[in-house]
């Protein structure tokens, strides 16, 4: 699957939920569910993210406060 089509079908599965969604957006909620969840660090940045270096991921991760990671992920998934 191209780029664009991933962006036109995750736009359209925001859209059904009233919200603007892009695929970066699912790549940072699943990055955060993860780790909140109690996956360590170093599988979601090598694993989940790719990150060649560990600070990347814990930079991405710390873009958005837990509660705004719970509430966007909640979004998600009600």
């Amino acid at each position: 699957m191209s780029y664009e089509a991933a962006r036109l079908a995750v736009s359209k599965a925001g859209k059904l939920v009233g919200t603007h969604l892009r695929p970066h957006d699912l790549r940072r909620h699943s990055a955060t569910y993860a780790s909140r969840s109690g996956v360590q660090i170093e599988i979601v940045s090598k694993i989940i993210l790719r990150h060649t270096n560990l600070s990347t991921t814990q930079r991405y991760l710390g873009t958005i406060s837990d509660v705004e990671a719970i509430r966007r992920i909640e979004n998600l998934s009600g």
